[in-house]
């Protein structure tokens, strides 16, 4: 179950960060829908081994591959959703059971800003503003993340 959890934890570091600083970054909106059907497959690889009743990744209890995707499922909606129309997840689905359970999760809610923080501290990367930082430059670059 560790293995399980850190093959995950790494997918979500390799795939779903760079895709989300990719879709943010993006300027053109053919390349913002290219990068969001990324985003979502990357997520729904996720979602697809998690397990099937969930609602946290291995079951009824927070586990490590929750805590690693959290900040990344609040900044979806924070971040992405303004920036760049992010859709809700759908009511009942796994992926929306997960995404309430995460958002509903005490010591997540107790580790996360406003909204306006978010969208004030991602404007910069959203409007891929240069030498922004040295994650901006590599995702520009197409290098790896820093």
């Amino acid at each position: 179950m560790r293995a399980h959890s850190r093959l995950w934890s790494d997918h979500i570091n390799r795939h779903l960060v760079p895709g989300f600083y990719h879709l943010l970054q993006s300027q053109e909106e053919s390349k913002q829908v290219k990068e969001a059907e990324t985003l979502k497959e990357q997520i729904s690889k996720l979602v697809d081994a998690a397990d099937k009743p969930g609602p946290f990744f291995l079951g009824e209890d927070i586990s490590f591959v929750d805590v690693q995707m959290a900040p990344w499922v609040i900044r979806l909606r924070k971040v992405l959703g303004p920036y760049r129309g992010w859709p809700e997840p759908e009511k009942g689905t796994r992926w929306g059971k997960w995404v309430e359970a995460i958002e509903g999760n005490e010591a997540v809610k107790a580790t996360t800003s406003d909204d306006k923080l978010y969208v004030e501290s991602y404007e910069r990367y959203a409007e891929n503003r240069p030498n922004t930082s040295q994650l901006a430059n590599a995702v520009n670059s197409g290098r790896g993340l820093p």
